[in-house]
């Protein structure tokens, strides 16, 4: 398991955030204080509250360096 945070910034940003999330083969969870969400799930995301970073939790053993690398963009250091 990985975990990064990201910022989702605009509904275009949630938007590609779930489109690269969807052509993963493991699961990815986003946190946000004690919510979880499926980050293939949209309207999960905009449940949530965006103002600020949020966790992403990668459900993998798996290299997901591809990934990491489609959803650079939204990580924060």
């Amino acid at each position: 398991m990985q975990t990064r945070k990201i910022k989702l910034s605009s509904i275009e940003d949630v938007k590609q955030f779930v489109n690269a999330t969807l052509d993963c083969p493991y699961e990815v969870d986003v946190i946000s204080g004690r919510y979880i969400v499926d980050a293939k799930s949209i309207m999960g995301l905009f449940s949530m509250d965006l103002t600020k970073p949020v966790e992403m939790s990668i459900n993998t053993d798996a290299d997901c360096s591809k990934f990491l690398e489609k959803i650079k963009e939204f990580t924060v250091e």
